[in-house]
C-alpha cells in the first residue's frame, strides 16, 4: 500500500502482514471448537447418567475372572463345532450369491448412464441401495427370524438382503465412471439399448463386479459368524448356548474356531481377487 505524504518528497511504503486465515475464519475455527467441546460435555453427561460406576470399576477383575476360566480351550468340543461351521459358511455363500444376483439389476436401474429413468426409475433404485446399507445383518436377521422361523434360511435371507446395498452402491459407481469413448464406438455400430450395455459397459466393469463380489463374500463369513446369536444358524447358535450356561471354556474354542475362518477366508478373497482383477 502506497500513502503519499505531501511534506515528503517519497511516497510512504506500508508492509503487508499475511494471515493464514481472515478474521472471519478464525472466528468461525474458534466457533466450531467450541461446539465440539460443548457437544463432548453434553455426550459424556448423556452417558455419565446411564453408567453404573460401580460396575465399570469392577470390569477388570470380572474379565480376568472370565478370561481364565477362558483357558484352557476345550479341544474336544471341535468336532460338535464342524457342522454349525458348515452352516455358517453356507449362510455366507449362498447369501453372497443371491445379494448379488439381486444387487446387478439393481445397480443398472440406479447408474444415470444405463437407468430408463432419471426422475422415477433411479430414486427407487437407490432407495433399494440406502435400504439395504442402512439396516445391518444382524437386525435382518432378527426380523426374518421372526417371520419365517429361526434357521438356516433367515441367515442366508439376512445376508443376501444385506449384501444388495453394498455390492449395488460400488457397481453402480463403477457403471457410472465406464469410458464413454468405448460405449460410442458400439453405439455408433447402430447397437440396439441391451447391446450396447452387453458389450459396451459389461466388458469394463467385469472385473470390478468380481472384486466386490469377493470382497463382499469375505465381510459376510464375519457377519454369518454372529447371526445365531438371534437364532439364524450356524455357529453363532453354539456360541450363544455356551455363553448362556456359562462354558467359557467352549467359548473360548468357538472364538479361536471363528477367528481361524476369518483369517482363512481373508487369505482366500485376497487370493481371488488378486486372479481376478
Amino acid at each position: 500500500m502506497t500513502r503519499l505524504d505531501p511534506t515528503a518528497s517519497e511516497p510512504t511504503h506500508y508492509a503487508q502482514v499475511w494471515s493464514f486465515r481472515t478474521p472471519k475464519a478464525r472466528l468461525a475455527l474458534w466457533a466450531g471448537w467450541l461446539a465440539l467441546v460443548a457437544l463432548f460435555v453434553w455426550c459424556w453427561q448423556v452417558m455419565n447418567a446411564g453408567t453404573m460406576w460401580v460396575f465399570v470399576a469392577d470390569a477388570p477383575s470380572q474379565a480376568a475372572d472370565i478370561g481364565s476360566r477362558m483357558f484352557p480351550p476345550r479341544l474336544d468340543y471341535l468336532p460338535e463345532l464342524l457342522a454349525p461351521l458348515w452352516d455358517t459358511l453356507n449362510i455366507a455363500t449362498l447369501g453372497t450369491l443371491g445379494g448379488v444376483i439381486l444387487a446387478v439389476p439393481v445397480a443398472f436401474l440406479a447408474a444415470a448412464n444405463t437407468t430408463p429413468s432419471k426422475l422415477l426409475v433411479r430414486p427407487v433404485a437407490l432407495l433399494v441401495i440406502v435400504t439395504s446399507r442402512s439396516i445391518n445383518s444382524l437386525i435382518w436377521a432378527l426380523l426374518l427370524v421372526a417371520i419365517i422361523g429361526p434357521g438356516l434360511l433367515a441367515g442366508i435371507v439376512a445376508i443376501a438382503l444385506r449384501s444388495i446395498g453394498f455390492v449395488g452402491k460400488l457397481l453402480y459407481e463403477a457403471i457410472e465412471e465406464t469410458d464413454v469413448r468405448q460405449i460410442e464406438a458400439v453405439t455408433a455400430t447402430g447397437a440396439s439399448r441391451s447391446q450396447i450395455i452387453h458389450y459396451g459397459i459389461v466388458p469394463q466393469v467385469l472385473p470390478a463386479f468380481w472384486g466386490i463380489s469377493v470382497f463382499r463374500w469375505d465381510i459376510n463369513i464375519r457377519e454369518s459368524t454372529i447371526l445365531g446369536l438371534v437364532g439364524a444358524g450356524g455357529i453363532g447358535m453354539k456360541l450363544q448356548s455356551s455363553i448362556d450356561t456359562l462354558a467359557w471354556s467352549q467359548v473360548a474354542t468357538i472364538l479361536v474356531v471363528i477367528l481361524a475362518t476369518v483369517v482363512v477366508s481373508e487369505a482366500v478373497s485376497a487370493r481371488l481377487r488378486h486372479a481376478l482383477i
